[in-house]
């Protein structure tokens, strides 16, 4: 039921607890159903909110060392949305992924992405009321997906796209669109105006 599922998978890793300190990239490509490539990108954070935190690098192990002579976040979310080519986007938690975009495209002076989402974890609240909590990792679990390497951008972005490959298999839906009306859900938008929008 899935042949015609064409959507990307997007997560965001930060430096610190400003959501707008975008330090890694990471989008997997889902076509007919099937994941196809996962990429990661390591950029520069926004100048306003450069700083690494111990905290988030304890989290992701993405030191400013590490991105000191990589491309610059606007250069790299370029490069995210070229390979994201104008697909639907899913993300786990994409209330933050979304707004961490947002805030990182504002320091950036960069326009905001035209895109519709939908939200993993909202998903699996509702296809999985059972589990005490829906994180990637509690949800991939639950629904026999993996993830190889937790908090590397390309590799969470990829358990999401599988988490949400695995919930359409489920409930017979052919498109997010489809999957999101079957999880009483509807998707969200994004664009230049920095609106967020998801219901």
């Amino acid at each position: 039921m899935t042949t015609s599922l064409n959507f990307a998978a997007f997560d965001v890793e930060t430096a610190n607890p400003k959501y707008g300190s975008i330090c890694s990239i990471g989008v997997a490509i889902v076509r007919n159903g099937a994941r196809v490539g996962t990429r990661t990108w390591l950029c520069r954070p926004p100048a306003p909110v450069d700083n690494f935190n111990p905290v988030n690098i304890r989290i992701h192990g993405i030191t400013a060392e590490m991105v000191a002579r990589q491309p610059s976040f606007a250069e790299q979310l370029r490069a995210a949305v070229t390979a994201i080519d104008g697909l639907p986007v899913v993300a786990h938690n994409a209330a933050f992924d979304m707004a961490a975009l947002v805030q990182a495209c504002g320091h950036s002076r960069v326009p905001v992405p035209s895109w519709q989402y939908g939200c993993t974890r909202r998903w699996a609240k509702q296809h999985l009321p059972h589990l005490h909590r829906h994180g990637l990792k509690e949800v991939a679990a639950a629904l026999g997906t993996r993830i190889d390497r937790h908090h590397e951008a390309g590799a969470d972005a990829a358990a999401a796209a599988d988490i949400a490959i695995t919930i359409a298999t489920r409930v017979g839906a052919h498109d997010l669109v489809a999957l999101a009306k079957a999880t009483g859900t509807r998707l969200g938008s994004l664009g230049p105006s920095g609106n967020i929008g998801c219901r």
